[in-house]
């Protein structure tokens, strides 16, 4: 019987010890292959050209500028192969770096924080999900902006009424509708009436998966409570 593919990755990541190091975890595993491990922007452009991969994993910060490289190669990727899954591993909290990583649509795209660096399962979990179409957002980053109180005057979520906005902060802490139900004493059409009513306030694409949708109504609510 043939094996199935392996997801073939580009690996992007300035510190030669990080990167030497995720090359050879990501190398024990079987159901991928690492085709290059580059350090700077220019290497990167020209292994996507040159490997076609499935997933790029790379750090946000690369030579030559050491700015939002890698969240500039997905914002082009997103334009120019739409197909290709991006793994962007970010060593900050940065809710500006998470809204341009999904856009125009969160599908293929995951946002990390880099101390999962040394966790195997989280990062080939987060490949394997971007190469079949899917979304990962660090619950680490979820929690960090959720903390955070105070929210901009400017914010989108000043049209929700008070009850949507307690439901949207669920909805960002990761629990299910069911849960959500059971905690704030509601049924569960109610909520589900709720999160409709706040997509509909966020102006969210209704074409767009409901999934994808519901990652998009979080990341507007960490942008605003990290204001």
């Amino acid at each position: 019987m043939t094996p199935p593919p392996r997801t073939r990755v580009v690996l992007a990541e300035d510190s030669f010890l990080i990167r030497e190091g995720l090359r050879r975890m990501l190398a024990e595993l079987d159901d991928l292959e690492v085709v290059a491990a580059v350090g700077t922007l220019p290497e990167l452009g020209a292994a996507l050209r040159e490997h076609g991969p499935d997933v790029l994993l790379t750090d946000v910060r690369m030579p030559p500028g050491h700015s939002d490289e890698g969240i500039q190669v997905a914002e082009q990727l997103a334009v120019e192969q739409p197909q290709l899954g991006v793994v962007v591993l970010s060593q900050y909290v940065e809710p500006e770096w998470a809204l341009r990583l999904f856009e125009p649509t969160s599908a293929r795209r995951a946002y990390l924080l880099k101390e999962r660096v040394g966790d195997l399962d989280q990062i080939r979990a987060a490949i394997a999900a971007v190469a079949a179409g899917g979304t990962v957002l660090d619950p680490l980053v979820v929690d960090a902006l959720v903390a955070a109180r105070e929210r901009r005057a400017s914010s989108p979520l000043a049209q929700l009424s008070p009850r949507e906005v307690e439901i949207l902060a669920h909805v960002a802490s990761g629990e299910t509708n069911a849960h959500i139900a059971a905690e704030l004493v509601l049924t569960e059409r109610t909520v589900e009436k709720h999160i409709t009513s706040v997509m509909a306030k966020l102006d969210l694409d209704p074409q767009d998966t409901a999934a994808h949708r519901r990652v998009r109504a979080v990341l507007v609510y960490l942008s605003a409570v990290s204001g």
